[in-house]
């Protein structure tokens, strides 16, 4: 299977030109779908700390990159929202989210901010010892209480050894009047208050109705696209998305 694609037929949201060269790299199978941007690309395209896929290798092989906590060696990985990737030989953080265009793109962070990640909860099952464990959207498994609900959002630890990687430090219900993030569709980027949720009896996904306080609009969109980012306000660690 080719590990490239042709630049005009790349998604969107990777936000990157289509006509300089004619191949560009495949996001390779793992925690996001085929939308979310190669680390390959991301380095060249966005930030510009390599100039071509070998450059890129050697970035990589240096274990200089660290995506949510951990070295990553893969060119191809995919970088989706809410990801945290940092850069310890120049001490830099980002966090990988949409804008108001819908484009993925790269926010500096503290060093502080970068040792979290926020999370969406897909679902949650029933283990061996009756014990709960949550499914979270980037691919990731934690074992929690009952107190936790699919679509709600878990911001958890990124350290390095088992006592303190996703160790569960603030939780943000799916729930009308709690802040929220739109990750999709063409209210991509807008942080918005949750009005109401109408659940629909069918397969038609629920809908959620917000409310845009700095605008003064109101807006639509399915809950597949609301990603929880706080209560009453947005949590402080994620003002950089107002």
């Amino acid at each position: 299977m080719s590990k490239y694609l042709k630049r005009l037929v790349a998604p969107e949201s990777w936000h990157i030109p289509k006509k300089v060269q004619k191949f560009v790299m495949k996001t390779a199978p793992g925690p996001h779908n085929a939308d979310a941007l190669p680390i390959g690309v991301w380095l060249r395209e966005h930030i510009g700390l390599a100039q071509n896929a070998s450059e890129v290798r050697k970035i990589l092989h240096q274990r200089d990159i660290i995506v949510n906590g951990r070295a990553c060696k893969d060119p191809q990985m995919g970088l989706g929202v809410f990801d945290i990737v940092s850069i310890p030989k120049l001490g830099k953080h980002y966090r990988i989210q949409f804008d108001m265009r819908g484009n993925l793109s790269a926010v500096e962070i503290s060093a502080e901010s970068a040792k979290t990640r926020l999370c969406k909860i897909r679902n949650k099952t029933t283990v061996k010892g009756g014990k709960v464990q949550l499914n979270l959207a980037f691919g990731a498994n934690i074992l929690a209480d009952n107190t936790y609900r699919a679509k709600d959002s878990v911001v958890v630890t990124l350290g390095t050894d088992g006592e303190d990687r996703f160790r569960i430090v603030d939780h943000f219900p799916f729930a009308e009047g709690n802040m929220a993030t739109i990750v999709g569709g063409k209210h991509s980027g807008k942080v918005a208050r949750i009005v109401e949720i109408v659940e629909t009896a069918s397969s038609v996904p629920n809908r959620v109705i917000l409310s845009d306080d700095s605008a003064g609009e109101r807006f639509e969109t399915i809950e597949e696209y609301v990603f929880m980012v706080g209560r009453s306000a947005i949590a402080p660690e994620l003002e950089a998305l107002a």
